[in-house]
């Protein structure tokens, strides 16, 4: 992999922890169960998708 791929997967990988976090605190400040399992279900895929990111580095 090379030094500019690379610092594009970190990129990436802040990205996706950053949208993780601001859904979940999202879903903590809900109180429609719709849009609370709705953003954590966004949380989860952020989560899912981080992972599958670190695993290319």
């Amino acid at each position: 992999m090379s030094p500019k791929e690379l610092l594009y997967i970190e990129d990436a990988l802040d990205h996706e922890k950053h949208l993780e976090k601001k859904c979940a605190e999202t879903s903590q400040q809900l109180q429609n169960t719709e849009l609370k399992n709705f953003t954590e279900q966004m949380a989860a895929k952020h989560r899912e998708i981080f992972g599958k990111l670190y695993q290319l580095v």
